[in-house]
């Protein structure tokens, strides 16, 4: 046998499905792109943002503990896809995507599970048209063409295309139904009513509130300038950050001169977006059998929001960008909120694996967290602590180097204003590691260079306490913590002649201590 144990997969394949229905449970993936975590009234905001993804939360399981594998776009997606870590499944660039290496992903096990498939919004990851019985892909200037588009849709574009990944200083001319989140929801509504009675497991991803930060009326006027959330870190923070933060913030101000002068209005953008995608999830949710449906909600990683003088994303491990909302709900799922779990992106996979009744597939490095939403016994120990990683690998680039100054700066179409690339071979140089257990977070670089915070006193990371005398325990156990993650996510592919024992739902605490 070459895949899992035959009593890891006969007590997988066991498994009943979700809810007491005899009827299969469809599953409904919502992602937004570069939401930031703590923005809506229940997860500690000052401002209702997204009342409908709150009152979704109230009836299932929110995460307070969600961490993305990886703090960019198509690393993330594809960790959520096959439930394993990018540097097992070889994707750690944007642009990487085609080389993804797995055994098989989500949708493969919901396909031959008998599911209808489908995809509405943002890809941005290895998934492709013809894998899939329904595909409408958006990016976030441009959305997925109709046969005979309209011409407001025709005009937004065009001026999407204009604004380039900029800050709208004005509300969007165009109407609602020209938006991307309302598109594909209307998207979605078309896909599950076309799967009549099948059960179906679509992906609906919305490309905001990631840049261009912008909004129509009365999105664009909902949290005036005046009223976001104060800002408690700016620029002045950033030499303590180091060369790269640095860079970043050169490169922003280079392009978009005086840009941090009007951080309040791209606060209030980016909360008009969260509230235009929370009335499009509720619009989704009333056309959804709730009943036979189960629900996650989630994002690939998160925004900077202007802390530190930066906005988008682009350097290292900070909580602004690894940290996520994580929302599951529906049938068999036991209201609770913030279980003290640390999960992962990566543990969607396995989760819906078991929760269709389907093994999980060779490869996948995430955790079943399906006994646990159904406020079953789990092992606390299995999800003491989480994993992210990035960095495109080499050495960093430092003030020493002659850095070309074509890095990071993109045009973008002919007459638009001009953009840049956070996601660049500067920002990204180098390769950093992390593990969050209890109030610590520890960092770990390429250079044998640590970093310790202590998030509880120190939610920025600006105080860096690695070798303090004090905490040399502290600091031992997150190294040996952090090592057994990297030993542990490392790529086990491809499966040969020889049979391997498997943890069942990969909970390997289970066997700790017994070996």
């Amino acid at each position: 046998m070459n895949r899992r144990t035959f009593l890891n997969l006969a007590a997988s394949s066991a498994l009943p499905a979700a809810g007491a229905s005899n009827r299969r449970p469809n599953f409904l993936i919502v992602m937004a792109d570069q939401h930031r975590a703590g923005l809506t009234r229940a997860t500690g905001g000052t401002l209702d943002t997204m009342p409908a993804l709150d009152r979704l939360a109230a009836s299932g399981a929110s995460f307070d503990r969600a961490y993305t594998p990886a703090p960019l776009c198509v690393p993330a997606r594809v960790s959520m896809l096959t439930g394993r870590w990018p540097h097992a499944h070889r994707v750690r660039q944007n642009s990487a995507a085609r080389f993804a290496s797995y055994s098989k992903d989500l949708f493969d096990v919901a396909r031959e599970a008998g599911y209808k498939t489908g995809l509405a919004g943002k890809n941005h990851s290895h998934l492709t048209a013809q894998r899939v019985d329904f595909f409408r892909d958006y990016g976030h200037l441009q959305g997925s063409k109709p046969q005979n588009p309209s011409r407001e849709q025709l005009e937004f574009e065009a001026w999407m295309m204009h604004l380039n990944h900029g800050v709208a200083a004005e509300p969007s001319p165009h109407g609602l139904e020209v938006q991307f989140p309302y598109r594909i929801v209307s998207d979605a509504i078309e896909f599950i009513q076309s799967a009549g009675d099948n059960p179906y497991a679509l992906w609906v991803s919305f490309p905001e509130p990631h840049n261009p930060y912008q909004v129509p009326k009365p999105y664009f006027d909902m949290f005036p300038p005046e009223s976001v959330p104060p800002r408690t870190v700016g620029p002045e923070v950033l030499k303590s950050k180091g060369f790269k933060w640095e860079w970043l913030r050169k490169l922003e101000e280079e392009t978009y001169p005086g840009y941090d002068s009007h951080w309040r209005r791209t606060r209030s953008n980016y909360l008009g977006m969260l509230r235009l995608i929370d009335d499009q999830i509720d619009r989704l949710l009333k056309r959804v059998d709730l009943a036979n449906t189960v629900i996650v909600y989630l994002t690939d990683h998160g925004d900077f929001f202007c802390d530190y003088g930066l906005i988008r994303k682009g350097v290292d491990l900070p909580e602004a960008l690894t940290r996520i909302p994580m929302i599951w709900a529906g049938p068999g799922i036991r209201p609770q909120s913030k279980p003290a779990a640390f999960v992962s992106t990566a543990d969607l996979m396995p989760t819906i694996c078991e929760a269709m009744g389907a093994p999980i597939p060779p490869g996948a490095q995430g955790r079943s967290l399906w006994p646990m939403l159904q406020g079953g016994d789990y092992p606390a120990e299995e999800f003491r602590s989480i994993y992210s990683e990035v960095g495109f690998g080499g050495m960093y680039y430092d003030a020493g180097d002659r850095i070309n100054e074509r890095w990071g700066r993109v045009a973008g179409p002919q007459g638009a204003i001009p953009t840049f690339d956070e996601l660049n071979p500067v920002t990204q140089s180098g390769n950093l590691k992390m593990v969050r257990m209890g109030d610590w977070k520890l960092t770990f670089d390429m250079l044998g260079n640590g970093a310790l915070y202590n998030l509880a006193e120190d939610p920025y990371e600006l105080r860096n306490l690695y070798g303090t005398p004090s905490l040399a325990q502290t600091q031992s156990q997150l190294t040996a913590e952090l090592l057994a993650w990297t030993i542990r996510t490392q790529d086990d592919l491809p499966t040969a002649a020889y049979a391997t024992k498997w943890p069942q739902r990969n909970w390997y605490a289970t066997y700790r201590n017994h070996s």
